[in-house]
């Protein structure tokens, strides 16, 4: 009876160890065939329209994920994808990106990146601009709550901040993001996401 009581233990263990390889599995393959195809193999996209995921805050993947699929986030490209998925394939998705290496990235116009660094560790205090890092950290890595920006391509950030300042896009929390972005001249957004994308 012992024995047999000492096996039993010994299968659930086994598979208990096999539950988490498996998951990750799964969100690979999920990964692999709903998203590597727009965001690059492991997260690393080399389109600058698309945005990298590779080591991007899980929360962060997570919130957007179900912001695209209630429309509070608008996409065209995302709403059809997220609408065949739910909760458990957003949590998976999430973690399995934020697991990825980050390679590196780099700036397109280099003159921009000391304009850039300036906007980023200290805002600009005549408009009331606050400095990006005390969000988002002074490595870019951001947090429990302000996502990742360190490495993102220029474009596509630019084209968030613009979002975000014309009220294109509305899914910030408290509206921090509008509040931001409205104070952010064109020049200033130009350099600032230069500097971001050469951010390790």
């Amino acid at each position: 009876m012992r024995a047999r009581l000492q096996a039993a233990a010994a299968a659930l263990s086994l598979l208990a160890a096999a539950a988490p390889a498996t998951a990750q599995a799964d969100a690979s393959a999920q990964a692999a065939r709903d998203c590597f195809a727009c965001h690059g193999p492991g997260g690393n996209s080399v389109l600058p329209i698309f945005p990298r995921l590779a080591g991007q805050q899980a929360f962060y993947i997570e919130k957007q994920l179900r912001d695209f699929r209630s429309g509070k986030r608008q996409s065209e490209v995302m709403a059809p994808i997220v609408a065949q998925m739910n909760e458990d394939d957003f949590a998976a998705l999430a973690a399995f990106f934020a697991a990825q290496q980050p390679q590196p990235n780099r700036a397109d116009d280099e003159a921009q990146l000391a304009a850039g660094k300036a906007l980023y560790d200290d805002g600009n205090t005549r408009s009331g601009l606050p400095a990006c890092a005390g969000c988002h950290q002074p490595g870019g890595l951001g947090n429990e709550r302000f996502p990742r920006l360190a490495g993102q391509h220029a474009a596509y950030t630019a084209a968030q901040l613009r979002l975000f300042k014309s009220g294109g896009r509305g899914n910030d929390r408290a509206k921090v993001m509008r509040t931001v972005a409205e104070r952010l001249s064109d020049d200033e957004i130009a350099a600032v996401v230069q500097y971001l994308a050469s951010m390790p």
